[in-house]
């Protein structure tokens, strides 16, 4: 079954954008996963196409209307996920992607301005992420984050399978370093347990080393490591 990515935005022609390259690119072009950009103006019922309001109780700043989302919502709404990207939701999580990787797709819903309404958000009970602890000015590309994050775990888009066990966060771990050619560079030079051929010996650096890093820069993924917590609580440092 193909993964299928709806998202309801005031501008669609930011779309695919980055994820229309690479590896997401690549997939979306082999038919392993499709994405459908909605423009909620199109919902709108009158002549300027208004889709948004001044918020009642006073305040800066617009409000988007409950009735053009809902109408917008209604016409794509099934049996996938309806998430709000929003900079209150819960943080959007490594487990998180993989999850949503897991079903059929999802449908996104970008705000702009000073959010949407929040009675159309209860009244679909449509779950609010958040993809890190600061605000953009829209959605937009804090939905990219979220559908690049769960296209590269679609079966058959990533060459190995192994990458995606590998990731930082997968295990509450942030991921050991890298090296390639050449062996030396300025100096400097790759481990040489790297280049021992000693599987078991490679294998325990690597861990080594990523509880090490884990431990100096997040204590927190560093806490959850220790107290054997599903890898939940581990965002991407990337929305609102």
């Amino acid at each position: 079954m193909t993964w299928r990515a709806t998202v309801l935005t005031l501008f669609p022609e930011m779309f695919p954008g980055p994820l229309g390259q690479s590896l997401a690119g690549r997939a979306l072009a082999a038919g392993r996963w499709t994405l459908a950009a909605r423009n909620i103006r199109d919902y709108a019922t009158d002549r300027h196409r208004s889709v948004d309001d001044s918020p009642f109780g006073g305040g800066a700043g617009m409000v988007m209307r409950p009735d053009i989302v809902d109408a917008a919502v209604a016409a794509v709404v099934d049996e996938r996920p309806l998430i709000y990207l929003s900079p209150r939701g819960r943080p959007f999580t490594q487990a998180s992607a993989r999850s949503l990787s897991a079903g059929p797709g999802v449908v996104l819903l970008c705000g702009r301005y000073e959010g949407v309404d929040q009675r159309v958000v209860d009244a679909r009970e449509m779950e609010e992420i958040s993809i890190g602890d600061y605000v953009l000015s829209g959605g937009e590309l804090a939905a990219m984050v979220v559908l690049d994050a769960c296209v590269r775990l679609i079966p058959g888009v990533m060459g190995a399978a192994e990458s995606a066990l590998e990731d930082s966060f997968s295990s509450n771990l942030l991921e050991y370093p890298q090296y390639t050619r050449p062996a030396e560079w300025r100096g400097r030079q790759v481990p040489e347990v790297l280049l021992s051929g000693n599987h078991a010996a490679i294998a325990a650096w690597r861990q080594a080393e990523a509880e090490r890093i884990t431990k100096a820069r997040r204590p927190d993924l560093w806490a959850a490591h220790t107290r054997g917590a599903e890898p939940s609580v581990a965002r991407r440092s990337a929305g609102p």
